[in-house]
């Protein structure tokens, strides 16, 4: 790898691979995930083994767990609790043999199936004679936007016996990462075994997913199903074993080449205090903020941060990244802190480091906030990408139309440690630019696509802060310049041309 000044940033796509590794995909959910490939590629182009990458708004972890993958230190940050325990049980997956995953399995299938499969038919006197000997979790209150208002009213009688049935059974094993591993694999099955879980209509009961992570918030499914415990857990658990041969696999090939010296950070803190310990610290930042009032990360979390006996400081909530929320975080209050975050991030990188922000969202001021935290503390924007058509994306856009304007944008910044006073009084003519840059495409294009052109073209001209159009506005505007929409394929073509798909990731030369 080339470093510094020297370093050309990556100026095209990376098609998303988005369900092509054990580890991130099967294990176990969380709300919003990167796709390994691109982050992995964006690691080992930035930065080189035995560096330090970091991504200080973590998530499930696919930054560090790349990083570590691919012989760096990979460091976790997040105030999420959840995110954290999903990250490093991950991470802890190159630990132990699989032999003992498998007599871990092995263990609590001798202790628990019996007694799960008596719960599924047992009577009210039975359940209640076995829930004497359990431990269940806290009756918490639930957020305001929830269907039910206490922890408990989240779960069947049945259910929750089950759980319980399960996490003591994962207790009682003998410590170690096959333990660890199992109760990811607990968490993991606490996802289906809760009235949230909405089963896929048409598909088999078990297909489908909690309402936590569909629509954000603890919404109660119409019909809710018991699944059956203990095949719902054992998948799980074979989903945990198949990561960790994943990972061994990964790990033995890296010892046979330029050897294995990988290594995993977590950290849990605020970006501004992680900024205090890490200043100066870091070779390459890839991370993914969040995107304002979409998922209040921490009230979500409560179903599996509660029973794990994690839960999140006060301090930690009222300065978690969102907009809204149970605490009404303001959006302008956002706004300042992700203009701050960034700046911290920056601070946090060595000289000449480089810095990767994945961002999607309408509104400019977010992205005025990443560019000017970014400039203001010493760094140059280098490339600004558009990732759009892949699978998640696409659903996405079936949800809407033309007016869907969130496509993902990697923004890289390049460390100059010299700070740029952003001046945003420069006037953009909007139709001209937009005119100007549909010239560079052939016949067809994605919205998202132009839009953060648009975006970064209003920047460099000093502008973003003038840049006024609406989602609409601008969907007519590519009408007016003889562009179709495809309701379909989700894609804009010329009115001239008939397009079978599309055929691109980035603008022709």
């Amino acid at each position: 790898m080339t470093t510094g000044n020297a370093l050309r940033p990556i100026q095209e796509a990376i098609p998303a691979d988005r369900q092509g590794a054990k580890r991130h995909y099967g294990v176990h959910p969380y709300f919003t995930r990167r796709p390994f490939n691109v982050v992995r590629d964006y690691i080992t182009h930035y930065s080189k083994e035995g560096d330090r990458v970091l991504d200080p708004f973590g998530g499930s972890g696919v930054t560090a767990i790349e990083a570590f993958l691919e012989n760096r230190t990979g460091i976790q940050n997040d105030i999420n609790p959840l995110a954290n325990f999903i990250a490093a049980g991950i991470a802890n997956l190159a630990q132990g043999n699989s032999t003992e995953y498998r007599g871990a399995l092995a263990e609590l299938e001798d202790r628990c199936a019996q007694t799960l499969r008596k719960i599924e038919s047992a009577s009210n006197e039975t359940l209640a004679a076995i829930e004497q000997q359990l431990t269940l979790p806290r009756n918490i209150s639930l957020p305001s936007s929830a269907d039910v208002d206490q922890y408990l009213d989240l779960f069947s009688r049945r259910q929750i016996l089950s759980l319980a049935v399960l996490k003591r059974g994962v207790d009682e094993l003998c410590a170690g990462p096959a333990r660890q591993a199992m109760l990811l694999a607990w968490s993991a099955t606490l996802t289906k075994l809760n009235k949230t879980f909405l089963s896929a209509e048409g598909r088999a009961e078990s297909r489908g997913g909690s309402s936590i992570f569909s629509i954000y918030r603890y919404k109660i499914a119409k019909h809710p199903i018991e699944l059956p415990a203990w095949s719902t857990f054992k998948e799980r658990a074979l989903n945990v074993i198949d990561a960790k041969a994943e990972i061994d696999k990964a790990i033995e090939l890296k010892r046979k080449t330029s050897g294995w010296r990988g290594l995993f950070e977590v950290y849990e803190k605020d970006v501004d205090d992680l900024d205090g310990e890490l200043e100066g610290k870091i070779d390459y930042i890839f991370t993914d903020p969040p995107y304002g009032g979409h998922i209040s990360y921490l009230d979500l979390s409560i179903l599996w941060n509660n029973w794990l006996g994690q839960t999140p400081s006060i301090k930690s909530r009222e300065r978690e990244l969102i907009v809204g929320g149970d605490l009404n975080h303001s959006e302008s209050l956002y706004m300042a802190r992700l203009r701050d975050s960034v700046a911290a991030c920056v601070r946090m990188l060595k000289r000449s480091g480089w810095l990767s922000v994945v961002f999607q969202h309408w509104k400019i001021g977010y992205f005025e906030a990443i560019l000017t935290g970014a400039a203001e503390a010493g760094a140059e924007l280098k490339a600004a990408i558009s990732q759009v058509g892949d699978p998640i994306w696409s659903m996405h856009k079936k949800k809407g139309n033309q007016s869907v304007l969130a496509g993902e944008l990697i923004l890289t910044f390049h460390k100059t440690g010299k700070p740029r006073r952003v001046d945003s009084g420069g006037r953009l003519d909007v139709e001209t630019t937009v005119q100007r840059l549909l010239e560079s495409y052939s016949d067809v294009l994605y919205g998202e696509q132009l839009f953060n052109q648009l975006v970064v073209e209003a920047w460099n001209a000093s502008a973003i802060a003038s840049l006024d159009i609406s989602k609409d506005g601008f969907a007519r505007m590519l009408e007016q310049f003889g562009w179709r929409y495809d309701d379909e394929r989700h894609f804009w073509a010329r009115k001239s041309k008939r397009i079978d798909a599309p055929t691109l990731w980035s603008p022709r030369p």
